[in-house]
């Protein structure tokens, strides 16, 4: 069960360590995610995969997994959060940055197993009220996707439908086939 902790401001809960797995900041109040299992796990590698074999190469966009997003006075931790390249903060010497201050411009999130959907989609939500194009919300239990566009509007994918990806990256994906990952045979 995710701990929940308030009276916090967002520079006292930076200030603290790192938990496994990663706790967030929004509201308000420090919520624990919960340990990721091995649907949430195979998704979330196998996201990152695909989207980086298109959008790497030709250098229009990254994702990262698990990459803590500190902006609009909230810290979260997206499963996966993809950014335009051009938007990837780096050093001088040209490496990334360990601290992501900007807000992705895709996040997704994989529902696990009693996690609060509600608060999973909050997270999303603050994404797109602070610049995020693009969120998904993947429910492996039944195998749909929430997909959060910029106005907060929200509508429902399942089966065969293609999913809404950033423009720029030539992925064709339905929630069908992502949730197919699922089977290893």
């Amino acid at each position: 069960m995710p701990t929940l902790q308030s009276a916090l401001t967002l520079e006292e809960f930076l200030d603290r360590p790192e938990t496994k797995p990663a706790t967030e900041f929004i509201h308000g109040e420090s919520i624990q995610k919960p340990m990721p299992q091995g649907e949430h796990s195979r998704l979330q590698g196998k996201l990152c995969e695909v989207i980086n074999q298109v959008a790497e190469p030709t250098q229009i966009a990254y994702a990262l997994p698990e990459l803590r997003c500190t902006f609009g006075g909230a810290s979260i931790v997206p499963d996966v959060a993809v950014f335009r390249w051009a938007r990837i903060p780096i050093q001088p010497s040209g490496r990334i940055v360990n601290r992501f201050t900007i807000h992705p411009d895709w996040a997704i999130e994989v529902l696990s197993p009693h996690q609060n959907q509600t608060k999973v989609l909050a997270n999303l939500l603050h994404c797109v009220q602070h610049g995020t194009e693009l969120g998904w919300l993947l429910d492996p239990e039944s195998e749909t996707s929430l997909v959060v566009f910029p106005g907060q509007r929200v509508e429902l994918f399942h089966g065969s439908t293609p999913l809404p990806v950033l423009s720029e990256i030539a992925l064709t994906l339905t929630t069908e086939q992502v949730f197919g990952w699922l089977t290893l045979r």
